[in-house]
């Protein structure tokens, strides 16, 4: 049981890397928006945390998808295979000559990541926390599996 937790730990983890990547690339939006940073420093800022947020994610789903958390899985899934289109569409990186044409839209994929982030952060946490107390009561049956 204690390796449920664990799991779950390194799941609210890696969730809690994605939060804060996302809140970053709209925070940097937003100052290029009130023109506190010029758009090659935010280009560049944004676009080196793209690539490790697109990793981090796929790397959740795929720990979801081996452990057998189907429901968790599922619910990441679509996050996932958007990141994936964009990639393969080399379309993840922002242009710094087409910025401040595309920022409402970017400022708004912002918005959704960082929300899914965190309706995904609640269903992380209310895991870790049944599965901590699983682990203290000394459950070995794992019947809440999703």
């Amino acid at each position: 049981m204690a390796w449920a937790v664990l799991f779950w730990l390194l799941m609210f983890l890696m969730n809690l890397a994605l939060i804060v990547s996302s809140f970053y690339q709209l925070l940097c939006l937003v100052d290029l928006e009130d023109d506190h940073l010029n758009p090659f420093e935010a280009s560049s800022r944004i676009n080196f945390w793209v690539v490790p947020e697109f990793l981090l994610q796929g790397l959740l789903c795929l720990l979801l998808l081996v452990t057998g958390h189907w429901f968790t899985f599922l619910a990441a899934l679509p996050l996932t295979c958007y990141n994936a289109f964009l990639y393969m569409k080399r379309q993840h990186l922002i242009d710094v000559t087409e910025v401040f044409r595309a920022i409402k839209v970017e400022k708004r994929i912002r918005f959704v990541k960082l929300g899914f982030y965190v309706l995904f952060f609640v269903m992380v946490v209310f895991r870790l926390t049944l599965s901590s107390f699983e682990a203290l009561a000394g459950d070995d049956e794992d019947t809440h599996v999703f």
